[in-house]
């Protein structure tokens, strides 16, 4: 019994130094770039990867904490978005700065998101994707035909960046943008973490494990489904919101396309679903390789000019099948994820466990 309670102790001490050690190298991440030659900083681009991680936080508590299987993600993104730069572009009047537009944008996609769930509390598995999937093209379809309030498919510019005193958000100056996205991607994480741990977050998990047992128990699974998802989109509207700011346009209604959502779910599939710090290592992963890895091969590649005017030589249009071979591998490999929360492994277990017996042989032991 001794050794085994030391081995635990001995595992989550190993977490805890692992996770910071992490944050460390992230927050002096700046100032290590100041020391890499010019073709290898890399450190401006981190922003863009906290931002999807915050959307990866949001899908992760309706697909990861409750189960259900949301297909909509960059629907509330685009809503985020373009709430922020309505309300913060120079061409309307309202112009609330950058903070009101964020907790506005955020209020949003919270309502849309409650909106939504009134048809879909009801449903489970492919039914709720396809109800999701949906959503998104309708939201798509909206943008692009609603010329008159977000200007169709030029989308909307300048939006509202950040204002504090003393510090200048810039294009040319990234490093207040980093710490600044850094800080509401901890802040978004201890949320995150509070909601898992909380009387709300196991009636989630219980909902996610066995919805019917769930319900027997005298657990309101409706209105458990309904703020997960008002709780998860109003995440992923704010980090549109911030992605705009990032960009400093709304960007067309295009980008936020089903191929989007498909991107947020593999950060949560990858890292591992209900598993926050599994989210963080997915954005960093599925986002990290295409801003980062595939940006600077491509510039390392024309620098020696490796890549001419054959597309099939640039890194950046193999990145789909380099995706689809990833999750394949993943799915056959590591079906949890890389960092799967905790019951997960054990429910999987238990899944196997009743399909062998299933399988077996009567009279067989």
């Amino acid at each position: 019994m001794i050794p085994s309670v030391l081995s635990v102790a001995s595992v989550a001490s190993v977490a805890s130094v692992a996770r910071l050690s992490a944050f460390l190298l992230v927050a002096l991440l700046p100032a290590i770039d100041l020391l890499l030659p010019t073709t290898w900083k890399f450190a401006s681009l981190v922003p863009a990867i906290m931002v999807y991680a915050i959307i990866g936080l949001g899908l992760n508590l309706i697909t990861g904490f409750t189960g259900l299987f949301n297909l909509g993600s960059a629907a509330f993104m685009a809503i985020g978005a373009y709430t922020f730069a309505i309300l913060t572009c120079p061409i309307y009047p309202f112009q609330i700065g950058f903070f009101p537009g964020l907790l506005a944008a955020t209020a949003m996609g919270g309502i849309a998101g409650l909106l939504l769930s009134l048809p879909v509390m009801r449903l489970r598995g492919d039914y709720v994707a396809i109800v999701t999937l949906g959503f998104g093209e309708i939201v798509q379809d909206v943008l692009k035909n609603l010329d008159a309030v977000t200007k169709g498919t030029q989308g909307l510019n300048p939006v509202a960046v950040p204002a504090m005193p003393g510090v200048s958000f810039s294009v040319g100056n990234y490093v207040p943008w980093y710490y600044l996205y850094l800080v509401l991607l901890i802040a978004v994480v201890w949320l995150c973490h509070n909601l898992r741990y909380s009387r709300l977050g196991r009636s989630w998990v219980a909902v996610r494990e066995d919805e019917l047992a769930a319900r027997s128990m005298g657990l309101p699974t409706p209105w458990i489904k309904q703020i997960a998802f008002a709780l998860g989109s109003a995440l992923c509207a704010t980090g549109g919101a911030m992605f705009a700011s990032l960009a400093g346009t709304s960007i067309e209604p295009g980008f936020y396309d089903f191929q989007q959502s498909v991107i947020i779910l593999c950060i949560v599939i990858v890292g591992g679903m209900g598993n926050i710090t599994g989210v963080l290592l997915g954005a960093c992963i599925m986002v990290g390789f295409n801003s980062i890895v595939l940006t600077k091969l491509t510039e390392m590649m024309s620098r020696n000019g490796w890549t001419g005017d054959n597309v099939l030589a640039s890194p950046g249009n193999w990145k789909f099948m380099l995706y689809g071979i990833a999750l394949i591998l993943m799915m056959r490999l590591r079906p949890k994820g890389l960092l799967p929360a905790k019951e997960v492994p054990a429910e999987l277990r238990y899944r196997d466990r009743d399909r062998d017996r299933d399988k077996a042989p009567a009279g067989a032991n």
